[in-house]
């Protein structure tokens, strides 16, 4: 499944998360930012709802975005 990266995230609507994959590669659910923590969850649980149980999973964290490093 997926698990929270930083003790850091907490359910502030301000603070901004990313969602990462652990092996580092990058995808559509990795390139975005999020406004929440809940709406990169609910983003993740729609993925991982749409998989088989026999498919390879990819595992992903949710983090704090870098707001410095953001691509436009």
């Amino acid at each position: 499944m997926f698990l929270l990266r930083s003790a850091v995230v907490k359910s502030d609507r301000i603070q901004s998360v990313k969602v990462i994959r652990d092996d580092g590669v990058e995808d559509d659910l990795t390139r975005r930012n999020y406004s929440t923590y809940d709406e990169a969850y609910d983003e993740l649980e729609r993925f991982y709802g749409d998989l088989c149980c026999s498919d390879d999973r990819i595992e992903y964290s949710i983090t704090v975005a870098d707001l410095g490093t953001t691509k436009c």
